[in-house]
């Protein structure tokens, strides 16, 4: 392994887009760590703390997913998330509204144009979410005193540069994104996630070490053995993780034979890869998104109404992590969404359309409407499977956190959102360097000997 990393630094083209993505990486890293000037650091501490309340875990992953940092509101504070909105607002109008489509099937000309609308989309997002949050900091008492009028309001001075800055800040780092596909290697919006994602590592381990006393049997606090099962469950949840991934349904496929003077093409036999995991994070990202507006919403009336047991109630049977009604809904939502998720990513129709026009058939189906029924079958029973995956991923955190008493920081890295991105990510990233590799005759990264 350190012979092919060599290798791949002894190759200047991909060595120059790798020192390129690490130092773009670099910058944002940087700038995730600047906090704005109006924010009182250690109310914002107090206030995020615990983040075993519902509030603080719903916080907790909306970070996991954007590249933001919700609980400290620097100039990266937003992240990426009102980008991946946009991104994912147009790609559900792409397969409803007939001009989008027909701008989408126009290629590379059409991409662009629909980058453009997302980019503009973006930007409003991003002053709609700023403006939001930054109320809510104002209502709970986050802003330092010195920037707060008589009425303990925010001037629209202040409101203005804040929501300006958060803006910018998102802007800046969708341009670091695609600055890293056009001259880098990888996934530039995905490899900021990632980054987020790993640098929150070493708090969790830090925080997973104070809990621990390193005996064996010990009460009160996590013991050795405890520790030994959480890095066995850690490699088993890898594992997985990294197998369902990679998982692939393939239908295998026939090309018709066709002769041209004395020779005879076609006829040879391949296969069609289906994904098992088709939808990838994106029914976690749904899911989750939903139930945040129950979680907070709820969470707020209850701290309204304290004495009010029905808020109370709906509180704790929406309480992220501990709550079953909350698991139940977000594992039909994680079912729902990636039967969505697929239908919208995933046409039959056009595929069995291009395998006709190609000359190629499914053995035992004919082209056309059969082979179209015949792949939606198959893709709705790998799609239960891969469900099934996403949904024991995304509850993992939880019965981790409540069977071992674990901080919620650490558990996530056992499964959920993060652990899935993370992998998918490097995989990605492997793959892109491996085609460096192979195309000057070396062996890929994850090539045998």
């Amino acid at each position: 392994m350190w012979e092919k990393l060599r290798v791949v630094f002894t190759i200047p083209e991909l060595r120059k887009k790798i020192l390129f993505t690490l130092g773009l990486l670099l910058v944002y890293r940087v700038g995730w760590q600047i906090p704005l000037p109006i924010i009182d650091q250690s109310k914002m501490d107090a206030f995020f703390g615990n983040v075993s309340n519902s509030l603080g875990q719903v916080f907790a992953q909306v970070a996991v997913f954007s590249a933001a940092q919700l609980d400290q509101i620097t100039i990266f504070g937003l992240g990426i998330m009102p980008y991946i909105s946009a991104s994912i607002i147009f790609q559900l109008l792409a397969s409803v509204w007939p001009p989008l489509e027909k701008l989408q099937k126009e290629g590379e000309s059409g991409r662009k144009k629909i980058n453009e609308y997302t980019r503009y989309a973006t930007v409003l997002l991003c002053l709609g979410q700023s403006w939001a949050y930054l109320s809510f900091l104002t209502n709970n008492n986050l802003v330092l005193d010195r920037y707060l009028t008589s009425d303990g309001g925010l001037p629209w001075s202040w409101q203005f540069v804040t929501v300006l800055t958060m803006t910018t800040g998102t802007v800046f780092l969708m341009w670091l994104g695609e600055q890293i596909d056009e001259f880098g290697i990888g996934n530039g919006i995905s490899l900021l996630i990632m980054a987020g994602i790993l640098a929150s590592m070493p708090g969790a381990l830090r925080q997973l070490f104070l809990q621990s006393d390193f005996e064996l049997g010990s009460s009160g606090k996590l013991g050795i053995e405890v520790l030994l099962l959480l890095v066995l469950l850690f490699i088993a949840v890898v594992g997985g993780v990294v197998f369902i991934t990679l998982g692939q349904r393939r239908i295998p496929t026939q090309s018709a034979k066709h002769v041209r003077g004395r020779r005879v093409y076609g006829g040879t036999r391949q296969y069609l890869p289906l994904r098992v995991n088709q939808a990838n994070v994106m029914p976690i990202i749904f899911a989750s998104s939903l139930l945040m507006f129950p979680s907070i919403l709820f969470s707020y009336m209850a701290r309204l109404y304290s004495t009010n047991t029905f808020w109370s109630g709906l509180n704790d049977a929406f309480m992220r992590g501990t709550s079953f009604v909350y698991n139940v809904l977000y594992v039909v939502l994680i079912y729902f969404f990636c039967y969505f998720w697929t239908a919208i990513t995933f046409n039959p129709k056009d595929i069995s359309e291009n395998l006709k026009n190609f000359g190629t058939f499914i053995p035992g189906h004919r082209p056309g409407r059969p082979t179209a029924s015949y792949l939606e079958k198959v893709m709705e029973r790998i799609t239960f499977v891969g469900a099934g995956f996403l949904a024991l991923v995304a509850v993992t955190p939880t019965v981790i956190a409540g069977i071992f008493n674990v901080p919620f920081q650490v558990a996530q890295f056992f499964g959920g959102t993060g652990l899935l991105i993370a992998v998918s990510v490097a995989f990605d990233l492997v793959q892109k360097i491996d085609s460096h590799l192979v195309m000057r005759n070396y062996r890929g990264l994850l090539e045998k000997g």
